[in-house]
């Protein structure tokens, strides 16, 4: 069973109808009482502003429900906003994220003027991780954004894309990941990469 975080998400719908055709079971968490035994892996979608999101799983109670499973060694996986979200801090509103791995979410325009990055990009895997299993190097993915990831440990970066200069498009570890990118919405590996977490 894959618990889907609820809190309001744009893209939650079609993440859901994405790994039901995967053909896992899914289930909605909006509150902590939510939560059973049955539920193996997290994802946390996301799109949207950085402080609307936070305020919403701190009143919720969800952002004291991630920590708790993530301190017991439930798998986490972050999309768009909700891989941000993984940090330390975003500058989208100078709020303070969940902290699961350290590093800030810094706006685009210290890159680039052009914001938001939109469109098919590529991603180039930095490190042999699950999650990019039968994924070539420099495959397409969809993205839509104004803020990004800059992880301080160079080890949680897992894949970077270009936008004017790299920037951290999957990172991660064993147990908590995120994409910078919508693998829901990416094609033929946005749906292998879906399926290699949920495995």
């Amino acid at each position: 069973m894959i618990g889907i975080i609820d809190y309001g998400a744009g893209n939650l719908h079609s993440v859901l109808k994405a790994i039901a055709r995967l053909g896992y079971e899914t289930k909605l968490i909006t509150k902590a009482t939510d939560h059973d035994e049955s539920i193996q892996k997290l994802i946390l979608p996301g799109v949207g502003n950085a402080k609307v999101a936070m305020d919403v799983l701190n009143e919720s109670g969800l952002s004291d429900y991630l920590k708790e499973q993530v301190v017991n060694g439930m798998p986490l996986l972050g999309i768009c906003l909700g891989m941000q979200l993984l940090l330390e801090t975003s500058e989208e509103g100078n709020v303070a994220c969940l902290g699961f791995l350290k590093g800030t979410v810094p706006l685009f325009k210290e890159m680039s003027e052009k914001i938001p990055h939109m469109g098919w990009n590529q991603v180039n895997n930095v490190q042999n991780h699950f999650l990019l299993n039968e994924i070539p190097d420099n495959s397409d993915f969809y993205f839509v954004h104004s803020y990004f990831a800059k992880p301080s440990e160079v080890n949680d970066v897992l894949g970077t894309t270009n936008y004017f200069n790299d920037f951290a498009s999957i990172i991660g570890n064993e147990q908590v990941m995120g994409v910078q990118f919508h693998p829901e919405k990416s094609g033929k590996y946005g749906i292998q990469l879906l399926h290699n977490y949920c495995k």
